[in-house]
């Protein structure tokens, strides 16, 4: 697919396959790019084009609306952080549906592709079947003491339809 061609409104590109297995239908102002050819992504997407307003979300934490970090590990950790994330976006009149770049840090590789299947439960509750274009990156370390997964997101909001009011002449 060159790049100056596009697929339909809530296809993957290319041959308008869904961005990775089980992805819902995506809003009308998003394309997720899959090229012909290219193997389907599991749990993510390669690219996504959206239009409308645009939401940013800085690192969040597993930390509770008081500030404090959760209990019970990496899963209970990243189910804190994306409740958290699902709280700002509803605060933005967004939904996880909107979201399309999520990054993952993580401060153990291994401890992250231990905890898949938890993690797949946790991401499923909270975000749904919608996988946008993802990245997960372990880092040495992250500010808060005993944080072990932070997660930044931009969700992109389509713009609202404009009623046409027509007024008949007196």
């Amino acid at each position: 697919m060159s790049p100056t061609d596009r697929a339909a409104p809530g296809t993957s590109g290319g041959r308008g396959r869904p961005a990775a297995e089980g992805a819902p239908a995506s809003p009308a102002s998003t394309t997720f790019l899959h090229p012909a050819g290219w193997a389907r992504p599991k749990g993510y997407a390669y690219g996504v084009v959206a239009e409308g307003r645009m939401v940013v979300l800085s690192g969040l934490i597993g930390w509770d609306a008081r500030g404090r970090l959760v209990a019970g590990g990496f899963v209970a950790q990243a189910r804190q952080a994306l409740t958290n994330v699902a709280t700002l976006l509803a605060e933005a009149r967004a939904t996880p549906a909107h979201v399309v770049r999520m990054t993952w840090y993580v401060v153990d590789k291994r401890e992250y592709l231990d905890a898949q299947e938890g993690l797949g439960r946790v991401y499923r509750d909270i975000i749904g079947r919608h996988y946008p274009s993802m990245t997960v990156v372990q880092v040495a370390d992250l500010l808060e003491p005993g944080a072990r997964v932070e997660i930044e997101v931009t969700a992109v909001v389509p713009p609202r339809r404009r009623r046409t009011r027509v007024i008949a002449p007196p």
